[in-house]
């Protein structure tokens, strides 16, 4: 029964991000039969000093009746990280073979990430790319993040080319601290020049992983018929058998997609690949593991 309200196909007749990133968390963590009102567990871990604009309700006021100062309880899953989500929007995420496309399923998966940051009381942020940086919000944990980071996934549209440069030289202006870092993106760029890009954001002690959203056609293409392929970021056209799209393309693109594999793996990156019609919970469920391998 969970798995049907995480399928991407349900999760399109949702109406409103809010609702859809709820719908995966919640349902994700009643998955998982934990709690989600202390992150994913109710398992104690530290105390910690209280800071202004702490929530009073996890003070331990037994501790504060004996020593007259504020200590929070700590529970794991409370990791105060700062979380960004870079968001690919060039044209050729529009593209789907079925009732989600790319980009749909891209806003649903940073939706339901940055949801659940703000579940974990961490601090979130998000940029909107293609050739240029389109949004940009400093991550944040303030009130009213989370619906303006929301309003921010709402309104993005498919753009131009895929200019991976801009954004992260951009980004790495405005890196102030150390955090997570999740790209999510078709990384239809060379994996040497993918790599090349985003390393440097590990080597400024940040944790970064790489979601690749595909379609299910762009991995293995099912067509019967000769077709004239045209390229959703340059307009080139170019005619495809189905013979060529069996063996060549298949080569090739299986070639891609585990070059963009190793070369993350080798520059300390976390790599997964995501398919538009997998339930997002094993999405989410790769995630938390390497989170919590951090923590």
């Amino acid at each position: 029964m969970l798995q049907r309200f995480l399928d991407p196909h349900v999760l399109a007749g949702i109406s409103g991000l809010d609702l859809v990133a709820k719908t995966v968390v919640e349902g994700f963590i009643a998955g998982l039969h934990r709690s989600p009102d202390f992150g994913f567990s109710q398992e104690f871990a530290e105390y910690r000093a209280y800071t202004p604009g702490d929530d009073l309700r996890h003070v331990d006021w037994n501790v504060f009746a004996r020593t007259e100062r504020c200590f929070l309880k700590r529970y794991r899953g409370e990791t105060n990280t700062r979380l960004t989500v870079l968001l690919d929007a060039s044209a050729s995420m529009s593209y789907g073979s079925h009732r989600v496309n790319k980009l749909d399923y891209a806003r649903y998966l940073t939706a339901s990430l940055l949801y659940l940051a703000n579940q974990q009381r961490d601090a979130a942020g998000l940029i909107v790319f293609d050739d240029e940086v389109r949004n940009y919000l400093r991550p944040s944990s303030r009130h009213g993040q989370l619906m303006r980071l929301l309003h921010a996934i709402e309104e993005c549209r498919p753009g131009l080319r895929t200019d991976f440069a801009k954004p992260f030289f951009y980004f790495q202006q405005f890196l102030l601290r150390p955090g997570m870092v999740v790209v999510v993106s078709d990384f239809y760029e060379a994996p040497e020049t993918v790599i090349r890009t985003v390393e440097p954001l590990r080597f400024r002690g940040n944790e970064v992983i790489l979601f690749h959203v595909l379609d299910p056609e762009e991995i293995r293409p099912s067509f019967r018929h000769p077709l004239l392929l045209v390229d959703m970021e340059s307009g080139q056209t170019l005619e495809v058998s189905p013979e060529y799209a069996r063996t060549e393309y298949r080569e090739k693109m299986d070639r891609h997609i585990e070059q963009l594999r190793t070369r993350a793996k080798s520059a300390g990156l976390d790599y997964f690949l995501l398919v538009t019609d997998r339930p997002l919970d094993a999405a989410l469920r790769e995630y938390l593991t390497v989170r919590q391998g951090r923590m």
